[in-house]
């Protein structure tokens, strides 16, 4: 008489199911952590413009001081800071304030307005923000 041992095995290895569970959570994990690394690099790029605008008018201030405490005009504008301007009024003791144009986070000159409009200072100094066109999500010295 012959007895046979039968064994109910399950074979190994996942299921379909249990692969789609385990990429499902895996995929919500990475979706989440993405989503938070953007709203940080967002942040980051604010953060800029703001330090950017300090650096900007302080130059502004420096060319003010130096030449009577006259602002660049509105046709000179930034350039002033980086080149001798051509037009009129001739500043008396210019000097290069900045090497070369600063550009804000997304690759935009940052703009200048004088007289202000909407700051209290004598000018406005701002970024036209990720749109590039003026509009009301622009960042500026008026805060």
């Amino acid at each position: 008489m012959k007895i046979s041992f039968r064994q109910n095995r399950r074979p190994s290895g996942f299921t379909l199911v249990e692969l789609v569970i385990v990429i499902t959570i895996i995929s919500v994990l990475a979706g989440s952590g993405i989503y938070l690394v953007i709203g940080f690099v967002d942040d980051a790029k604010y953060g800029r413009v703001d330090s950017d605008l300090k650096a900007l008018d302080l130059a502004v201030k420096a060319y003010e001081r130096n030449n009577y405490f006259k602002p660049p005009t509105q046709e000179q504008g930034l350039m002033a800071l980086v080149e001798r301007p051509t037009g009129e009024p001739q500043p008396e003791r210019w000097r290069a304030y900045l090497e070369e144009p600063m550009l804000d986070p997304w690759g935009n000159e940052y703009q200048y307005r004088f007289p202000g409009q909407k700051s209290d200072k004598k000018y406005d100094l701002f970024s036209l923000g990720d749109d590039g066109v003026e509009s009301d999500d622009d960042v500026g010295n008026w805060k």
